[in-house]
């Protein structure tokens, strides 16, 4: 595998997948009585959904992906490092961030700073010989890195506001690390987390289908946000930047100029709203499955262009790949801003 551990046996690998998929599932089923009682969210004004739905799905997803990841490296005794179990207690405290938040609300201050230390602890166990851009000082590019990261998490957990939304993006992302690490373009822990986050999120699924009957609540979204960014991560130290822009393209353009014009009108950013491209588009006609399927498919088109980019790595299919993602997602964008026709 890319980072030069042990081989590991892809049955390892498809044990983990299909341990986090039974475990997510399985753990949905037993703590839904409980959510339906404490964590129901009851629709308002800038909801997408019309009847109180529980959530904190991600209590579940979380859980199987956590455990299975570690269970995966018990099998394929690779050592963790640093990195896995840091990763881990950042994610479970997001976690609790994001349990505070669903149950009885947290203000923004308060996680806005527990965030800053969830990336801050898991940047500092990057390796010292670690860059994106070697030309950058360390410094500064640690200081770009902490507050993208913190935008990431936000941003998976903004977009995370209509059924399947977050299983659009999440499924073809991680899916396409894990064939990266078949070419070697992605190290071995990385894969692991993949699949186990993968898992995890396709045993949930079944129940935020479109018209979901969980929603996976602040406690999944935002973990979720940091393993992806992680991985991510991974890949563009390991030299595959492209493919780690390519593959959350959507979720970073939808989110990022949507709060540059909230900033420009001077919206009070931290505030719901919805006025996200998706948002606008169930407001223009789109149902919510018309636009997960869209955004499933553009991501999958994506992570295509992602592999591309890491098999022939040369700068001109680099640019090329880019050029075309990002008009996919341009079109996509300005498809979902005129609504339906």
């Amino acid at each position: 595998m890319g980072d030069g551990g042990p081989a590991i046996s892809w049955s390892v690998f498809g044990l983990v997948l299909i341990a986090a998929i039974a475990t997510s599932a399985g753990l949905i089923i037993a703590l839904r009585p409980l959510l339906v009682r404490y964590a129901m969210a009851r629709p308002n004004a800038r909801s997408s959904h019309r009847e109180p739905t529980p959530q904190g799905g991600g209590i579940a997803v979380l859980a199987a992906a956590l455990a299975t990841l570690w269970i995966g490296v018990a099998l394929s005794g690779i050592a963790a490092g640093p990195q896995l179990p840091v990763l881990t207690l950042a994610a479970l405290a997001l976690g609790l961030v994001g349990a505070v938040d669903d149950i009885r609300g947290l203000g923004a201050a308060p996680r806005l700073v527990l965030q800053l230390l969830a990336v801050g602890a898991v940047l500092a166990t990057l390796p010292e010989n670690f860059a994106i851009v070697p030309q950058l000082p360390r410094a500064f590019e640690v200081t770009i890195l902490l507050v993208g990261g913190v935008w990431f998490v936000n941003l998976v957990n903004f977009m995370d506001g209509i059924d399947w939304m977050t299983v659009a993006e999440a499924v073809p992302v991680t899916a396409a690390v894990a064939l990266l690490g078949l070419i070697g373009a992605a190290p071995t822990t990385a894969v692991l987390v993949a699949l186990a986050l993968l898992g995890g999120v396709i045993g949930f699924a079944p129940f935020n289908r479109p018209v979901a009957r969980l929603f996976l609540g602040d406690v999944g979204s935002l973990p979720i946000g940091l393993m992806l960014g992680w991985i991510l991560l991974t890949l563009a130290g390991g030299g595959h930047l492209t493919a780690a822009l390519l593959l959350p393209l959507y979720y970073l353009a939808d989110a990022s100029i949507t709060l540059g014009r909230r900033l420009v009108r001077g919206e009070r950013v931290w505030q719901a709203h919805r006025t996200h491209f998706y948002q606008r588009a169930l407001d223009g006609g789109f149902t919510v499955s018309e636009v997960v399927v869209r955004v499933f498919v553009l991501n999958l088109a994506l992570a295509i262009l992602a592999l591309v980019s890491a098999i022939e790595p040369d700068l001109h299919v680099d640019l090329a790949t880019l050029a075309l993602g990002g008009a996919l997602v341009a079109w996509l964008l300005v498809t979902f801003a005129r609504g339906k026709p």
